[in-house]
């Protein structure tokens, strides 16, 4: 298979299978420098591989593994067809020895074979660094288990081992495995492409079955720990048992095997993730489509996604729909040709025992029965293969000095391949090869999904996974094994609808009740969609919303019925009280206005007047002055027209039933105008007692709800007012009892001065309605409150306006012969003869 002459380079080509191997599965080709290569075709077998010499069984003793023949035909490819290139190694002749680990029986002893010498002995050397062993390259396991047993061994002389199936991420730790290299993206790789796809259809109730040996143990902890805090959770997990090589099964594994499927039928979770070589699978599907288990998703790890045995099983399109993570397809051009050639090898150089060198036939015809499905399925691993081979080839041709003329013909040292081999940088099929710092090359992985169509791709690629963006894209075109081509639902509770938080059932965090947010409360998915939120003191949200809305501020308003009725019932007050100015204005000397007081009439008359004109402070956004306002102006007029009404009701007692027992304090009283003083002492009381409340409390507005409405905010001012407003009223309440009092005592005296029964009805009125006013304050915080504020304050004018003036305008007005001096000493005269 090249020129007499070449420099031969020995490339060691390790392949796992899962069936028996075949007879004389040995190959070898012959070179200048001896090659040599271990591969697996089949499960675990009864022959032992010796350093001295191969034992092979039979292949017809079990079943032969398709892809590892398949992958086993890509390195021979790979070989003849540098071989045949003049350029890349012109002058050198690349040979491999190939022999079948037998899954992973049959590792340790081929790896020291490979690393011994011509006379099969591994000598022992304080250095290695010019040891030159059988073979300078090793290409493979495919599993991480048997790489790292080889590895361990290859490591210690840095002999170059590319693994193109291995996904263990401890294979990239290059200080534990230093001469390791992958064509593979890792297992971190393919859990996140997993977990994506997870995402993307929002699947977050999943079962994980794994086998228990290594692969099966670490890639599902793995997945465990990727979803740990996420949003997907694991219904259960379950081992599956590994069966003998011959596929047989013990009474307790098929046991397992049942309980196993049974719990998947009664399991809520319809995605099954899968991580496990294929070996472990071929009993479990059987039990599968024993039990009918359908209407799942098979999630296949890159173990057994394109494994053409297990699609056979042209059944399993009842079971659900599959789905498999794997490498990248890249067409190789004469392969499917080659894979099924039959051509006969060189004879080995070596002396051996055993039939060698010689393609078994049996395996070739069970090939040749998947020839198809293998090539519509596009060569997926077969590439990380066939790039395996051509970076070691590259390397040579660095390493050699090759120029076209040729190479030179050195002594290749592990160690310096090594080097260059991590150096390389090519294309190959329209894909660049190198490797980055953890010795991995970056292809990307697809999703793909199991078709049974024989007119279509068995294996067709239906997204993408890029490595360096760690992105999942391009998902299209799955065919859902369901009524209407329906995505199958995997979850344990529905996803709750916005506004709704979750409340957990059980141990899962997938698994939850969706409870409507209150009013009052939003649900911030992004914080936690576990609580809801209470909405700012200034906002407010309706039941099951995901945000809150700013309060609609209230407070009195002129348009609003309440306001346009004070306000009218104010302006009355005001025409009344002014028409009551005017009229005892024009007959202020007469006797009907001197017996009301006089000029002490216009002392009350004027802060009526006053109070009715400030009635707008109460309608429109409060503010300070407004507020301070309400709070100490109207109860300093309250206060000069009550303690008016107070000292001239003690004042009409006094001149006819004290007059003639006290002439003396009568006189005091007359003398120093004793009821100016009364009401100027009051009058400073109460400016020291408004002064103390307004410095006491804040005056500044504030925003309150509404008891009745919580989506309306009162803007009024500080509750503290009310507090004001009560100690502000006391000394108006004490003085209206006082008057009251006074004013019964005199309910004996002449008529034209019995002024009882009207400062009783004011007295009362004040009385009473400031004691409901502040009740009502205490118990309520509503709107209400300013408007029944406003209407108690007009109700007390209008209460004195008309009340205790009234009847005096009407005696003026309609009676004027009884507003004469005569009258009034004839009613006196009258009451002093009654007396006597």
């Amino acid at each position: 298979m090249g020129p007499q002459g070449r420099a031969a380079c020995s490339l060691l080509f390790l392949l796992q299978t899962l069936a028996e191997p075949a007879e004389n599965s040995e190959f070898f080709l012959p070179g200048d420098y001896l090659l040599g290569g271990l591969f697996t075709l089949h499960a675990n077998v009864k022959g032992i591989v010796h350093l001295n010499y191969l034992k092979v069984p039979k292949c017809k003793e079990y079943e032969m593994k398709v892809l590892g023949y398949n992958l086993m035909q890509a390195m021979r490819f790979a070989v003849e067809e540098i071989n045949n290139d003049s350029s890349l190694l012109p002058n050198v002749l690349l040979g491999y020895e190939m022999v079948d680990s037998c899954y992973m029986s049959n590792n340790v002893q081929p790896a020291l074979y490979f690393l011994s010498q011509d006379d099969y002995f591994l000598p022992i050397q304080e250095d290695y660094s010019h040891y030159v062993p059988r073979v300078v390259a090793i290409i493979g396991p495919d599993n991480s288990e048997s790489t790292k047993t080889v590895a361990n061994f290859l490591s210690l002389f840095l002999l170059p081992q590319i693994t193109y199936s291995a996904i263990n991420d401890e294979l990239g730790n290059k200080g534990r495995f230093p001469a390791v290299l992958r064509t593979v993206p890792g297992a971190d790789h393919q859990t996140e492409a997993i977990v994506q796809m997870l995402l993307h259809f929002h699947w977050n109730w999943i079962v994980v079955l794994a086998s228990g040996d290594d692969y099966g143990r670490e890639n599902s902890h793995l997945l465990s720990q990727r979803l740990a805090h996420g949003d997907i959770c694991i219904a259960f997990q379950e081992t599956l048992p590994t069966p003998q090589p011959n596929q047989t099964m013990t009474p307790q594994d098929q046991e397992r095997l049942e309980a196993i499927v049974g719990k998947l039928q009664q399991s809520t979770a319809r995605v099954v993730v899968v991580f496990s070589p294929e070996l472990a699978l071929h009993n479990f599907f059987r039990e599968v489509l024993r039990q009918n288990l359908t209407g799942a998703v098979w999630i296949a790890s890159e173990s057994w996604a394109i494994d053409p045995v297990l699609h056979n099983l042209t059944e399993l399109q009842r079971a659900g729909t599959f789905l498999g993570i794997t490498t990248q397809s890249v067409p190789i051009p004469g392969f499917s040709e080659f894979r099924v050639r039959r051509s006969q090898v060189g004879r080995p150089a070596l002396n051996r025992s055993s039939q060698c060198n010689q393609e078994c036939d049996t395996c070739l015809n069970t090939t040749e029965s998947f020839n198809s499905i293998l090539t519509l399925s596009g060569e997926r691993v077969v590439y990380s293969v066939y790039s395996s081979v051509y970076a070691v080839a590259h390397a040579l041709h660095s390493l050699l000095g090759c120029s076209q003329s040729g190479c030179r013909r050195d002594v290749v040292y592990p160690w310096q391949l090594l080097l260059e081999i991590r150096k390389v940088n090519f294309t190959l099929l329209g894909h660049q090869i190198f490797f980055n710092e953890k010795g991995d090359l970056s292809l990307h992985l697809e999703i793909i999904q199991w078709q049974w169509d024989l007119s279509q791709n068995p294996f067709r690629s239906v997204a993408s996974y890029q490595p360096s963006k760690r992105q999942l894209k391009h998902i299209h075109d799955i065919s859902w094994n369901t009524p209407n081509n329906t995505i199958p639902v995997s979850m344990c509770s529905r996803s709750c609808q916005p506004g709704q938080k979750k409340k957990p059932v059980g141990l899962h965090p997938c698994c939850f009740e969706c409870i409507d947010c209150l009013p009052g409360t939003f649900l911030n998915q992004t914080l936690d969609e576990f609580d809801c939120q209470p909405c700012p003191s200034s906002e407010w949200s309706h039941r099951k919303d995901t945000s809150c809305f700013k309060r609609q501020l209230a407070f009195l308003e002129w348009d609003e019925a309440p306001t346009i009725v004070v306000v009218m019932l104010a302006a009355l007050g005001f025409l009344s009280t002014l028409a009551i100015v005017i009229i005892f204005w024009r007959h202020f000397r007469t006797p009907v206005v001197r017996s009301a007081g006089g000029p002490m009439c216009f002392l009350m008359l004027a802060p009526l007047l006053m109070a009715y004109t400030a009635v707008p402070v109460y309608v429109g956004p409060p503010t300070v002055w407004s507020c301070i306002f309400r709070q100490a102006f109207f109860t300093l007029c309250f206060t000069i027209c009550i303690s008016c009404i107070t000292v001239r009701s003690f004042q009409i007692v006094c001149v006819f039933k004290m007059a003639r027992r006290l002439p003396r304090a009568y006189g005091c009283w007359g003398r120093y105008h004793g009821p100016y003083v009364f009401v100027a002492c009051v009058v400073m009381l109460k400016l020291v007692i408004v002064a103390s409340s307004v410095l006491a409390t804040t005056t500044m507005p504030t925003t309150r709800v509404d008891p009745d409405d919580p989506r309306i905010m009162i803007l009024s001012c500080n509750p503290n007012y009310h507090r004001g407003l009560l100690v502000n009223t006391s000394l108006d309440l004490l003085l209206s009892v006082l008057g009251f009092g006074f004013a019964y005592t005199g309910k004996e005296l002449p008529t034209n001065y019995n002024e009882a029964k009207f400062i009783t009805f004011c007295m009362t009125f004040y009385f009473s309605s400031s004691v409901f006013l502040c009740t009502f304050m205490a118990v309520y915080n509503g709107v209400l409150v300013t408007i029944l504020d406003l209407l108690v304050t007009v109700l007390n004018l209008l209460g004195i306006s008309l009340g205790y003036f009234g009847p005096k305008c009407y005696m003026i007005l309609f009676y004027p012969e009884r507003n004469t001096p005569a009258y009034f000493n004839s009613v006196i005269q009258g009451y002093t003869m009654r007396k006597d």
